[in-house]
Parts: structure tokens; C-alpha cells; sequence
């Protein structure tokens, strides 16, 4: 996990925050947020790369209250498992690369990272032939942008909320504990308890996992007793931004992929997959005197997700993903190609070409 901003305690950042309510006349109200999740899959055919499908579930009804009404439309997800037959890889661990790590990306790309030597990957080096060699590890592949005063926080405060929303991201998609299955207590903690909808999702998609309410969307878990990580690094890169949102919040936007080596959980098993994971969540550090909120935690505008060999037709709550070995069938994708190295277009750019199409082909894993 990454520290917070160490200029304010918690102590003092929780003073701050029942002062601010206090002040304020009249009652504040309860956040909302709306979910609409579309979930992309694949399909597996032989010799070649899976296919991923989209499902468009119905968006779920959500009451919005006086005072807050959220910003964005609701949360997506695009589940993409695909993996071409000759690049099967993976999770966790050193990318075993000789060339020097790339700098944080604080601005979008303006292309996919080059093609890299088709190299399969090792238990000991699970990142060969992937431009993920290069990325950070952990938190240090995400880009935290310098702070400034904006919305109703000071420079100090916006640089705590920025570190928090970071906070959010390891806790949900790189705490050990929750990659081998475990509910993400911590992550779920930092999460507005008063904001009643995600309340609802987040009950829903642990006792009974769907596509209307997958887990996967903002945690990832894999079930421990059918593969295990490679080492102890996922590899990411993305960036955090923020701005100002509804009645004074400060909006942090994060987009970030993530790359995750295993192998199965079966003793003497060397064969890595890489699973590939984008998320773009939003989140809102609200106005206390505006917005019932806990101190110390965000409310969830928006959430989406792309998973690359997550599982196709995965309903379990966890990423299931293939090996070159398992795969079998016949046909072919009749989606577009999707390269999950690419983050040059916008998630929302991805979600329009995903739109209304079956299965698609992943150019490489």
C-alpha cells in the first residue's frame, strides 16, 4: 500500500472534516452513484488467439438524491480474454529485460507500444516479450500528478486525497491477499459506507457474482486453488488526475492497466499466463458540508474495466485465465483486433468499438 500525504494526520484531516460539516446549514445528503456494467468475453479457438464477447446487462435503477447526483454516466466493464497461441503469458514478477524501465506516463500515449521479440515467458522471467518488462512495479508505475488547491480542499488536502485514491487502487488490484481470493476488506473500508447503490453492488457481487454485479469490475482475484502468482510484482502503468466535480469535490480519475503472471496451482507447473487488466475508476472526495460522507473516504462516480485472459463467460467473481495448452475449438473472433498494451484511445473509445459485436481477437498478450 502507499502511504498518504504525511503533512496532515488523520487525527487532524478527520477534525478538519466533522468541523466543515458542522458548519454547514441544513442537512447534508447521501451520495449516489450509477453502475452500468458491459461485460466482454471470449471464447476460445484453437491455434490461435480467444475471442471476447460483450454483454450489455441493464442498467441497474438508482434513486438520485437532492444534493448529489453524479456526474458521469455509469460504470462499465469490457471483458476482453484473449491470447495469442504463441505468446502465452503473464502476473506477477521481474520482467527479466535488459533494457531500462520507461518514465511514469503522465499524459496519454499517441500509439501502442511497439511489438516486442515473440519470447514465452518464464516462471523466472514472467514479463519476457511483453512491453510490460518496462513498466513499474506496483504503485510505481501510476503517475500521481503535483497537487493544488481545487474544489473545496488546500494544496495539502488534495495531495492526501490523491494518495488515498492511490491507496484505493493497491488495496483493490494489488493486495496479495485479494489476488489469491480474499474479500478486499481495505479496499471496500476506503469506500463512502453512506454511498447506499455501491453499498448494494458490492453485497451483491461477493455473495452472489454476475454480470450485472461482477466483482472483477474494481478488484481483482484469482482462485487459489486453480493458479498461483509468479514472484511478488504485478507490473502497471497509467496515471491519476483530478479535478473539480460536483458541489466543490475534488474528482480523481485513475487509468491504469495492470499485468499479472500465474502459473497453476498444481505442484510443478511452469507454464506462465498473463492476465491484463485496465480499470478507469472515479473517484469523488466530497464536500462534507454538501454531502453525508464518512471522513476519510470517496464516493465512486464511475468504474470500468477491459480484462484480457480473464475468463470467457466468467461468472465466478475471480479471473480464470487460459493457457497455450488448453486451448481447443474452432472459428475465429468476428470482433475487432484488441491490443491490451494500447492505452492511445480512451476507455470510452474502446467501450463504442466493443459496442454490439461477438467475439474479437487479442493481437497479443
Amino acid at each position: 500500500m502507499v502511504s498518504g500525504d504525511k503533512e496532515i494526520s488523520d487525527q487532524e484531516w478527520e477534525r478538519f472534516l466533522r468541523d466543515a460539516g458542522a458548519d454547514t446549514q441544513g442537512a447534508p445528503k447521501e451520495p449516489s452513484a450509477r453502475a452500468r456494467m458491459v461485460g466482454r468475453r471470449l471464447r476460445e479457438e484453437p491455434g490461435g488467439p480467444e475471442g471476447w464477447r460483450t454483454h450489455r446487462p441493464p442498467p441497474r435503477r438508482r434513486g438520485v438524491k437532492a444534493w448529489y447526483a453524479v456526474g458521469m454516466a455509469a460504470a462499465a466493464a469490457l471483458l476482453v480474454v484473449a491470447l495469442a497461441s504463441d505468446q502465452v503469458a503473464g502476473w506477477f514478477g521481474s520482467g527479466g529485460g535488459e533494457k531500462p524501465p520507461l518514465a511514469a506516463e503522465s499524459e496519454r500515449p499517441t500509439g501502442a507500444p511497439r511489438l516486442e521479440a515473440a519470447r514465452l515467458p518464464t516462471v523466472e522471467h514472467p514479463f519476457k516479450g511483453s512491453p510490460a518488462a518496462r513498466w513499474g512495479d506496483g504503485t510505481a508505475g501510476i503517475h500521481l500528478p503535483p497537487a493544488r488547491a481545487t474544489g473545496w480542499m488546500s494544496k495539502s488536502q488534495v495531495a492526501r486525497a490523491l494518495a488515498r485514491s492511490r491507496d484505493f487502487l493497491a488495496a483493490s488490484s494489488l493486495d496479495e491477499d485479494v489476488l489469491r481470493g480474499q474479500r478486499p476488506t481495505e479496499a471496500i473500508a476506503l469506500i463512502n459506507p453512506r454511498q447506499q447503490d455501491v453499498q448494494d453492488y458490492l453485497a451483491a457481487a461477493f455473495r452472489t457474482p454476475s454480470r450485472k454485479n461482477d466483482p472483477l469490475l474494481l478488484f481483482s482475484r484469482f482462485p487459489k486453488d486453480e493458479v498461483r502468482p509468479v514472484g511478488d510484482v504485478v507490473k502497471t502503468r497509467g496515471r491519476i488526475t483530478f479535478r473539480e466535480g460536483k458541489r466543490g469535490a475534488v474528482e480523481v480519475v485513475s487509468d491504469v492497466t495492470y499485468v499479472y503472471p500465474v502459473v497453476r496451482a498444481a505442484g510443478g507447473s511452469d507454464e506462465v499466463a498473463r492476465t491484463i487488466v485496465r480499470r478507469e475508476v472515479v473517484m469523488s472526495w466530497d464536500d462534507p458540508a454538501r454531502v453525508i460522507t464518512r471522513p476519510g473516504t470517496l464516493s465512486l462516480v464511475s468504474y470500468k474495466a477491459d480484462f484480457t485472459n480473464g475468463g470467457c463467460d466468467n461468472d465466478t467473481g475471480y479471473f480464470t485465465p487460459t493457457f497455450g495448452s488448453q486451448r481447443v475449438g474452432t472459428g475465429s473472433g468476428d470482433g475487432p483486433e484488441v491490443d491490451p498494451y494500447d492505452r492511445s484511445t480512451s476507455m470510452d473509445d474502446r467501450m463504442r468499438e466493443a459496442a454490439g459485436v461477438g467475439c474479437g481477437t487479442a493481437t497479443r498478450s
